[in-house]
């Protein structure tokens, strides 16, 4: 399928979702409107801090009238604790594409789970049921739920104790499916172990009835399988969000560094790849930034849609 093509079907893929109204606000003059960056391995670097340099350039990209969205796999409010530094508005579409929130939490969009898809799902990866967890759209409480936690685990343990008031244990797991649908159901582990229960998935008889989004980040032996709404991605989220803006594609500049990124840049008129990215997505032709750790969002702002390279403004 071409560009084009894949274009057109990401934009309508969300139809069935719920939507708010919105108001197109955008500086005419701009050949860039909207900029839309991921977080985890682009926004951010290797110690998940976000520098003065980014800052720099996101407010200024935000002063010259562009749009910014943050495109993530992460929760609504982790994703926007990452920007509480910044004075400029933004709006984040979270969960790999699942919901799309201004800063403030107004909802804009929701795609969520069918019950009965994430049921057959669960039920299918029952080897896999230590490495899931069920993650809803509630304020507080009962957002995430695991069969059973690992308070002391390496991959998760430190993130489930800051948010213990969020987490919920239930045996057997399908019984947090109680008639509200989830955002997801997420895997998390080691990368050859989610790319079997990926394999496994991807097998089922029902697989036409849900998305699958893969993050891995190799050097970490950490990878993230997220199992979504069909047709639910950040590139089909991002189009569909551009649309209610009144931005066309080829005004979009999309930056990322992972799997779950690539619909997200293959819609854009403009991806940008980090410099740290893995290999497949470097090697399809994309401009290629620097790395997180040497501020590669802020170089491809300056660059790319602000059109300056002095060095005085870095």
């Amino acid at each position: 399928m071409d560009r084009k093509h894949r274009a057109e079907e990401i934009s309508t893929s969300t139809r069935a979702c719920e939507m708010s109204p919105i108001t197109p606000r955008y500086n005419e003059t701009m050949p860039v409107k909207l900029i839309a960056m991921d977080i985890d391995g682009t926004l951010l670097d290797s110690e998940s801090r976000l520098s003065e340099e980014n800052i720099r350039a996101i407010q200024e990209a935000a002063a010259r009238g562009i749009e910014i969205v943050a495109v993530t796999g992460r929760r609504f409010a982790s994703a926007r604790a990452i920007f509480s530094p910044l004075e400029c508005d933004l709006h984040l579409i979270v969960s790999n594409g699942a919901l799309i929130k201004s800063r403030t939490g107004e909802t804009h969009q929701r795609c969520l789970l069918p019950t009965e898809t994430a049921r057959r799902v669960l039920e299918a990866a029952v080897d896999y049921r230590a490495h899931a967890c069920v993650v809803f759209d509630r304020p507080r409480e009962n957002q995430l739920f695991f069969e059973k936690v690992d308070w002391e685990g390496p991959f998760h343990g430190p993130y489930l104790r800051r948010h213990r008031e969020q987490v919920t244990e239930v045996v057997p797991l399908t019984a947090c499916l109680d008639g509200e649908d989830p955002i997801q159901v997420m895997f998390l582990g080691e990368c050859t172990v989610m790319r079997r229960a990926m394999e496994l998935l991807e097998a089922l008889p029902s697989a036409t009835e849900h998305t699958l989004a893969l993050t891995e980040y190799s050097n970490r032996n950490l990878s993230m399988l997220d199992v979504l709404r069909r047709g639910v991605t950040k590139g089909s989220a991002l189009a569909e969000w551009a649309r209610r803006r009144g931005i066309a594609r080829e005004e979009v500049m999309a930056i990322g560094d992972n799997w779950n990124d690539r619909e997200m840049l293959e819609y854009a008129g403009l991806p940008i790849v980090m410099a740290n990215a893995i290999p497949e997505l470097k090697s399809l032709g994309w401009t290629v930034t620097l790395s997180n750790d040497e501020n590669g969002v802020a170089e491809a702002i300056w660059s790319y849609a602000l059109n300056d390279t002095s060095p005085r403004q870095r």
